[in-house]
């Protein structure tokens, strides 16, 4: 079980299990814009939204990932995460994502007046930007 100066984070999609950590701190995309996590935070159930996910174990390290939609619950200092996809910058392929995020802002230009088709297309831009941003920010840093 956690410690009260960390909370256990799970993180997970239907193909795996991503990260499974005691964490001091999370910062996690919602629908209702970014919140942050400590430990003895608030029961809390919330949708995830596309955007980069920040982490910091307790023994210092940064885990930084992009996450799609999903779900998040935090009670007794864990927080589980459900997401669509989760994924490490490192295991990001920066050229692909870009491809992909072309790809969506084409689709949404020609399916300006397809509700259903520019919806679907413009979830998968805001998947990919989230992307680009986290593998972006990770080789800045390095």
């Amino acid at each position: 079980m956690s410690s009260p100066k960390s909370l256990h984070l799970t993180i997970t999609t239907p193909e795996r299990i991503v990260l499974e950590s005691e964490v001091s701190s999370v910062n996690v995309p919602t629908v209702d814009g970014e919140i942050g996590l400590l430990p003895d935070h608030i029961p809390l159930v919330s949708l995830l939204a596309p955007g980069e996910l920040h982490a910091v174990t307790t023994a210092g390290e940064e885990q930084i990932m992009a996450v799609s939609g999903g779900f998040i619950e935090v009670r007794d200092n864990q927080v589980v995460i459900l997401a669509d996809t989760a994924e490490h910058a490192h295991e990001i392929d920066e050229q692909r994502a870009e491809e992909a995020r072309q790809k969506a802002q084409q689709i949404m230009t020609e399916r300006a007046t397809d509700d259903v088709g520019f919806a679907d297309a413009q979830a998968a831009m805001a998947k990919e930007l989230a992307r680009l941003k986290v593998v972006r920010k990770k080789r800045k840093n390095v």
